[in-house]
């Protein structure tokens, strides 16, 4: 049997308590001698049980079989070399500073579902170490049929570009659009199916600390992403049984294990420890009404902190619609170099720093202090643009992931067919303009 609900709470990093069945959550303690309906009392944590109460991450599920309930592991048999592109092998040699840029990854031609259709770009740091990231696309075209998946080694941020994701997860269901995000905590079961019947993206794996909404300091108390409006599941659950298959990912290799029962099945849970979805379209852009362009960082939708203060793991920044008006100012992205590194993806419409190569779909990537910036027909027409007009970018949604560490491109996204290998021709026509006898 399973009982639909695909209702949400709305909300970021506070408790919640959801029931399918009437009278299924405990009232007044955890773990009951013997909880309602014959269910099995199981806690999922995802930080340390004496990790400071602001930052502890853990649910109570009430559920129909306990999560022990499965096969041996054994690794995840090799498959085809496009089957077989999902890891966290980021090399040890020499990294290139040069300036990268892809295509979309293709959208197979054979059948695969979302986990198989998994494609890594890069990354840094370790699960093992519990710092990093791993950056991946995804490109499918059929349901995951009679298979689970769950990540140990880090919480997913799954950013779609093309088509609907229909999210199942053991705490209930999410479904997202483009413009929409998803993230599944470290450790929770789900699967996942293509309403639209194919389906591509970006997911940035982090290894790190949750990720969470940025602190706003001088901006207030509003602005950004809000948190009413991060929205969690209701309890779903599926009574099923059968010969499926259980996916795990654990330091950076994949194993399977049978399993007779749908791991869907948890009838009712409280916690924080959960998945949750966000549209994009509903952050609140701060911006300059003076002069000068701010850095991205008042673009900040989550954080993923680091032992330094002030210093992100990961961040993710988006650039969607907004109104630019500062006077007497070059309006696009400057020329730049950071000390971090940046993983930036197009997910609808045109970036306003690249007129022409960056589509969507496709990604680049600037790594510590490699220069990048507009191209150069992007730089002659805003450096003679009237300023004294307001400016409105329109119908566009970009988005970077950013580390404090180097990113580590994998070698399959270096020699892959969809890389643009000419990309650092696009500042070839950026012309000497100096004049030392003109101001």
């Amino acid at each position: 049997m399973t009982i639909a609900n695909n209702g949400y709470m709305s909300g970021f990093g506070n408790e919640f308590a959801t029931e399918a069945v009437a009278g299924a959550l405990p009232v007044g303690r955890n773990s009951p001698q013997r909880v309602a309906h014959g269910l099995y009392a199981e806690q999922l944590s995802g930080t340390a049980f004496t990790a400071p109460r602001h930052a502890n991450r853990r649910s109570w599920l009430y559920r129909i079989r306990p999560a022990a309930m499965h096969g041996h592991f054994s690794l995840l048999s090799p498959a085809p070399a496009s089957k077989q592109a999902f890891h966290n092998d980021f090399g040890d040699g020499p990294v290139t500073p040069d300036q990268l840029r892809w295509n979309p990854l293709p959208i197979p031609a054979e059948s695969t579902d979302f986990i198989d259709g998994l494609y890594t770009m890069g990354g840094n740091g370790s699960a093992a170490a519990q710092h990093g990231i791993g950056i991946h696309l995804y490109a499918a075209n059929r349901d995951m049929q009679g298979r689970y998946f769950y990540d140990a080694d880090g919480e997913l941020l799954i950013v779609p570009q093309q088509g609907r994701l229909h999210i199942e997860t053991e705490l209930g269901v999410l479904d997202v659009e483009p413009q929409e995000i998803a993230v599944i905590p470290r450790g929770v079961r789900f699967r996942v199916a293509l309403p639209d019947g194919v389906a591509r993206g970006y997911v940035c794996e982090n290894f790190g600390a949750f990720m969470r909404i940025p602190d706003l300091g001088p901006i207030g108390s509003n602005g950004l992403a809000n948190p009413r409006d991060f929205l969690t599941p209701n309890a779903t659950y599926e009574d099923v049984e059968g010969d499926f298959e259980l996916i795990a990912k654990f330091q950076g290799h994949l194993w399977r294990a049978d399993i007779g029962h749908s791991p869907l099945d948890v009838v009712a849970w409280h916690g924080n420890h959960v998945p949750y979805k966000y549209d994009l379209r509903k952050f609140n852009t701060i911006g300059s009404i003076s002069f000068d362009h701010p850095d991205p960082s008042i673009f900040l939708v989550l954080t993923s902190p680091s032992d330094s203060p002030g210093v992100g793991n990961m961040d993710f920044v988006i650039f969607g619609p907004r109104m630019l008006v500062a006077q007497d100012t070059f309006r696009p992205p400057w020329f730049h170099r950071n000390i971090a590194s940046e993983f930036m993806g197009l997910i609808h419409g045109a970036y306003d720093a690249k007129s022409d190569g960056f589509v969507p779909g496709g990604g680049s990537l600037h790594n510590c202090m490699t220069g990048h910036g507009p191209d150069a027909a992007t730089f002659e027409k805003a450096s003679v643009s009237d300023t004294t007009k307001a400016d409105a970018i329109q119908d566009t949604m970009a988005f970077m992931f950013e580390s404090r560490n180097v990113i580590r491109p994998a070698q399959q996204a270096i020699d892959a067919a969809h890389r643009q290998r000419d990309y650092q021709h696009c500042w070839d026509g950026l012309r000497k303009h100096f004049d030392p006898a003109k101001p």
